[in-house]
């Protein structure tokens, strides 16, 4: 994902703060007008936005993988939904919102990959650098850039995935579906400093 130059980067964190507190006050995500923000704002485009307490501790991450409206507003809405909807975790309240970090990715074009076994996939993946999508049927599931910091190694990333999908981790099918992407990561510090 390019074209989000250093004003627009900007733009989405403070959209993406505003949702926060936004919802934290009103219940609800902030309203954008995508007509009033810059044309890279206004097309369509995809976002994960991941909250973090204490530092590295997940608090809570939803998003989109492909566009369905213009990125100033999927960064708000992907904000306030972290925040107040991720069915892992309970609603943001005020006397935790100080600690918690906020941080944007915005999603590249899935590359489909042709892949006729795990072993191919493995040796396709870029560790560090690849988002991977797997889809079986109605099943999906997502892992970001970011979660090669925690399952370092291919096959370890790509079970997990699987499980996270609702599939055994040694599960293999032709029907199966990878996708990687890339990511443009923007780091909003904390939440209310």
């Amino acid at each position: 994902m390019s074209g989000i130059a250093g004003t627009d980067a900007a733009r989405l964190l403070e959209i993406a703060h505003a949702s926060l507190a936004h919802g934290l006050r009103h219940g609800s995500a902030l309203r954008v007008e995508p007509a009033a923000e810059s044309p890279a704002l206004r097309a369509p485009g995809a976002s994960f936005v991941t909250l973090r307490a204490e530092g590295r501790e997940l608090r809570g991450c939803i998003g989109t993988l492909e566009p369905v409206r213009a990125l100033a507003a999927d960064v708000a809405e992907n904000a306030y939904r972290a925040a107040f909807h991720d069915p892992r975790f309970a609603p943001l309240r005020a006397e935790e919102a100080r600690a918690v970090e906020l941080h944007v990715s915005l999603i590249g074009e899935p590359e489909r990959l042709d892949v006729r076994s795990e072993a191919e996939l493995v040796m396709l993946l870029r560790p560090g650098e690849d988002g991977l999508i797997l889809r079986l049927d109605s099943l999906r599931a997502t892992f970001l850039p970011e979660v090669w910091e925690a399952l370092p190694e291919p096959p370890e990333f790509v079970r997990a995935l699987k499980r996270k999908a609702g599939l055994p981790a040694g599960f293999w099918s032709d029907r199966l579906e990878a996708f990687r992407y890339s990511t443009t990561s923007l780091a909003g510090g904390r939440v209310f400093a």
